[in-house]
């Protein structure tokens, strides 16, 4: 065999390792259902804050700052309960649907990851007429 041919197969071989790699990281979409089957398993589902809650939000950054309570509701309206292990985000009151990744331990999905919550707010930048004719007699 040449020694083009052993370098070309080191490069496939190598090629077909980056690709392995980054599959490992892709990451489907479950619902709270879904991710109760595959406890201790990290998923990431997408849900909306469940503001119908006595207390949709539990955080008191004087007895547990790095603790956030909350109980989500997924589209299917399987409804869980939330401990993300840091402060509470900004705004999430206001937010419209939340990504979270992280693990089910029981009823209780458990996000101890830093970016393991994404909030996602409404548009602030919706089709407004008269904000778009004040900007441009602005410029």
């Amino acid at each position: 065999m040449k020694k083009i041919h052993i370098v070309i197969l080191v490069g496939i071989a190598v090629c077909i390792m980056v690709l392995l790699s980054f599959m490992a990281d892709l990451s489907t979409y479950e619902t709270l259902a879904s991710a109760r089957q595959k406890e201790g398993k990290t998923v990431t589902v997408i849900a909306k804050l469940d503001k119908s809650a006595a207390v949709p939000i539990e955080y008191d950054p004087a007895k547990n700052p790095n603790l956030t309570q909350f109980y989500v509701v997924d589209s299917l309206g399987n409804r869980a309960q939330v401990r993300y292990y840091f402060e509470k985000p900004m705004d999430m009151e206001k937010s419209d649907r939340i990504v979270l990744k992280g693990k089910m331990q029981g009823d209780v999905f458990e996000i101890k990851s830093k970016d393991g919550i994404l909030i996602k707010c409404p548009s602030k930048y919706k089709d407004d007429p008269k904000a778009a004719a004040n900007n441009l007699t602005q410029n």
